[in-house]
């Protein structure tokens, strides 16, 4: 596994030439239950296809039949980076929260502040993972066939939590 610490530890590249702030936005009502936002999202981050690496994860919830991509939103004020103990979170250039992994000490704090959950512990890594946007490029985005998950200008979404979750309340009450 000394590969997938490497790739682990690796700095993602950033998209050159752009000021505009960009943030994922889920369209619970579009996903197809692929899972293909996991697959490329381990596979960029590690090389390989494990959907357990993936700082994405897709809830099915089969009353409702539906599936939704979950992952960190990114968070105006995230609780995550307040609770660190050796201010290892922090916001990129890109406004993407990320973790410097030179200083996380894998205490799982920031995993227990998550409102939504999706930081994630790598036993052998011993590290934490969330969402880090690739960089500025999120994979997940990229590859998802039923366009789900969509990378777009800030200026274009309105209120990011309340927009969320109106989505989530609609899709698992059965509306569209």
């Amino acid at each position: 596994m000394t590969a997938a610490l490497h790739l682990f530890q690796e700095v993602n590249p950033n998209l050159e030439g752009s000021d505009i702030m960009k943030q994922l936005t889920i369209k619970p009502e579009k996903c197809i239950g692929c899972r293909t936002c996991e697959l490329m999202c381990s596979f960029g981050h590690y090389g390989v296809f494990n959907p357990k690496l993936a700082n994405v994860t897709v809830f099915e919830y089969d009353e409702a039949a539906v599936a939704v991509p979950v992952m960190c939103l990114q968070c105006e004020e995230p609780s995550c980076v307040a609770v660190c103990p050796v201010h290892a979170i922090s916001r990129d250039e890109n406004g993407a929260v990320t973790i410097n992994y030179n200083k996380c000490i894998g205490c799982r704090m920031c995993m227990n502040a998550c409102p939504l959950g999706n930081i994630t512990y790598h036993p052998e890594v011993r590290r934490v993972f969330k969402c880090d946007l690739c960089g500025g490029d999120p994979k997940c985005a990229r590859y998802c066939p039923g366009h789900a998950i969509v990378f777009e200008d800030t200026d274009t979404v309105p209120d990011k939590k309340k927009l969320v979750s109106e989505k989530y309340r609609d899709v698992l009450a059965g509306e569209k």
